[in-house]
């Protein structure tokens, strides 16, 4: 059986590289449209991916042709309706994962388990396990909310550079939920410091009146979440912040180890 020459095998591992690469840069270009808002023009993407114009131009191409991106009318690219569907599918994997890891905090914690994606500038809880509790916090898998008033929130912006999170609390005006709420920035921010220092995220009446819930992050998601329990302000005490958040960051650590199994499998 006669053996490939050299000069054929290189050029198929080239083949078999470009086309990789193509696939790596083009979901590169997509996630640095999607970090600056969902539209930019060509140069700005040149120069924050460092390729070279006419490569990225031929990438877009292929991706408007797809219905990932789309052309405006001022020439500017925008992510397109076709990843709506894909990130909806994602969302909802994502949250049946969670699902098993949630239940075990509402059963050694007694309170309702929540789990939280960043979407743009809201908050979106994607999982939920009820607690057995006849009093319970009731925060529906699809909700919207901003996150200046959610532990889920602070937790997830924690690590985000301060102008950054500035910029976001701008466009969201920062409204008041209940009188406990924090509105202005340096308020805001002064928060996310104290998440960072203690390493757990508390929404202390601030979203629902009478409701307390403390959040963490999971580290190294494949797209910034959090998990979080939420209870009366009677049940979830000081006392019970001090057994309760070590639980959470467990579970987070699992949770976390299970999605990059799952993605190294996939």
């Amino acid at each position: 059986m006669p053996t490939p020459s050299a000069s054929a095998t290189d050029a198929a591992k080239t083949a078999n590289s470009g086309g990789v690469q193509s696939l790596e840069r083009a979901f590169d270009l997509l996630e640095r449209m999607a970090d600056a808002g969902g539209e930019v023009g060509l140069s700005e993407l040149s120069a924050s991916s460092g390729l070279p114009l006419p490569t990225i131009h031929r990438l877009m191409r292929t991706l408007v042709a797809c219905g990932y991106v789309r052309q405006q009318s001022n020439r500017r690219y925008a992510l397109g309706p076709r990843l709506i569907r894909l990130g909806e599918s994602a969302s909802r994997l994502l949250g049946t994962w969670a699902r098993p890891y949630l239940a075990r905090l509402v059963e050694e914690t007694g309170e309702t388990a929540n789990m939280a994606l960043l979407d743009g500038d809201e908050i979106v809880y994607v999982a939920q396990v009820p607690s057995k509790h006849s009093m319970r916090m009731f925060t529906e898998v699809g909700r919207r909310v901003l996150p200046h008033s959610t532990g889920v929130g602070k937790a997830l912006l924690a690590n985000t550079a301060p102008d950054e999170v500035r910029a976001l609390l701008a466009r969201t005006g920062m409204p008041a939920a209940t009188e406990k709420t924090i509105t202005t920035p340096d308020g805001f921010l002064d928060a996310l410091e104290q998440v960072r220092r203690s390493g757990y995220a508390v929404d202390d009446n601030e979203q629902e009146i009478g409701v307390r819930c403390l959040a963490v992050p999971v580290p190294n998601s494949p797209t910034a979440a959090a998990i979080s329990i939420s209870g009366p302000a009677g049940r979830v005490t000081e006392a019970a912040t001090e057994k309760i958040v070590p639980i959470l960051q467990e579970v987070a650590e699992e949770l976390s180890s299970a999605l990059a199994n799952t993605a190294a499998q996939g």
